[in-house]
C-alpha cells in the first residue's frame, strides 16, 4: 500500500457532509488518518481540502486560511437553520430594490461581530450547539468577530412570490458562517432571509478548479499536494547534524 501524505482537494458535492466525505475517501485511499480543514453543510458545494498521513499535523494551520464563497440568498423568509433546508419560522413580502442591496453589500464589509447559527457544530458547555436545538434548548449563542473582506452581488435581482432572490459572492476570514452573514444582510435590509445555495471557491490558495470529484478519487484519479509544497511560502530553516541534534533534544537557541 501506498503511503499518501499530503492534502487532496476535494469539490464536495451537494448532500454529503463533509465527515461522509473523509470516511469515502479514506476507505479509497486505505488509510484512516484523514482530516479536513473546514466543514461545509450538506447543502453547500465546493473546495473541501483534506489533510492525508502525516499532513493532518497541519489541518489547524490550514484552517486559518481565509475563504471565497458564492451563495445565492433569498429575501422574505426565515428558517431555524438558517437556509433552505430548515423548518420555516417566518414568511413576509420582501421587494427590496437593486442599489438598496448593493449599498447594504458594500456597508457590511469590514470587521464585525457575528452571532454563530444556532445549527452549527460550535460547543457550548461542552455540547454542540445543534443538539440543544434539536432537543429545543434554549442556549445562548456565541458571537465573535469575524472580517469581511468584498462582498458583491453578482447576479440579477429576481422577483418570486414576494421574495427577492440574487447571488453574492464574498471573500470572508476564518470562522465566518455563510449562513449567519445572510441574516445578517437580511437584518441591515429590514427584512428576513435565507441561504437556499452556496459554493466555496477558494480557501487559502486553494482553488475549485484544482479540486476532484469524490468519484474521481474513487477511481484514483487525483493528485496529492505534497507537505513541501504545502509549506513553501513559509519561512525555513535548513539545519545540519549539530542543529538537528540540538533541536531534537529540546535546547533553547538563539
Amino acid at each position: 500500500m501506498i503511503r499518501v501524505n499530503g492534502v487532496i482537494l476535494v469539490n464536495k458535492e451537494a448532500n454529503y457532509t463533509s465527515r461522509d466525505v473523509v470516511n469515502i475517501v479514506s476507505k479509497a485511499i486505505g488509510t484512516k488518518k484523514v482530516g479536513h480543514t473546514g466543514t461545509l453543510d450538506p447543502i453547500a458545494t465546493g473546495v473541501l481540502a483534506l489533510t492525508v498521513g502525516s499532513a493532518t499535523k497541519l489541518t489547524e494551520v490550514l484552517m486559518c486560511d481565509d475563504k471565497i464563497y458564492e451563495a445565492e440568498i433569498m429575501l422574505g423568509l426565515l428558517t431555524d437553520t438558517l437556509d433552505i433546508t430548515g423548518n420555516i419560522l417566518k414568511e413576509e413580502n420582501a421587494n427590496i430594490t437593486k442599489d438598496k442591496i448593493k449599498n447594504t453589500l458594500k456597508n457590511m464589509i469590514g470587521t464585525y461581530e457575528q452571532v454563530v447559527p444556532i445549527y452549527s457544530a460550535i460547543k457550548v458547555g461542552g455540547r454542540k450547539l445543534y443538539e440543544y436545538a434539536r432537543k429545543g434548548i434554549d442556549v445562548t449563542l456565541p458571537k465573535h468577530d469575524v472580517n469581511i473582506y468584498s462582498l458583491e452581488l453578482i447576479s440579477d435581482i429576481k422577483y418570486e412570490n414576494g421574495k427577492t432572490i440574487f447571488k453574492i459572492r464574498t471573500h470572508v476570514s476564518k470562522g465566518t458562517y455563510i449562513r449567519s452573514l445572510i441574516r445578517d444582510i437580511a437584518e441591515n435590509l429590514n427584512t428576513i432571509g435565507i441561504m437556499t445555495n452556496l459554493c466555496r471557491i477558494k480557501q487559502g490558495n486553494f482553488l475549485l478548479d484544482e479540486c476532484y470529484l469524490v468519484d474521481d478519487i474513487k477511481n484514483g484519479n487525483y493528485k496529492v499536494i505534497s507537505i513541501e509544497e504545502l509549506l513553501s511560502s513559509y519561512y525555513s530553516v535548513v539545519m545540519d547534524d549539530d542543529l538537528l541534534f540540538k533541536v531534537k533534544n529540546g535546547q533553547i537557541l538563539e
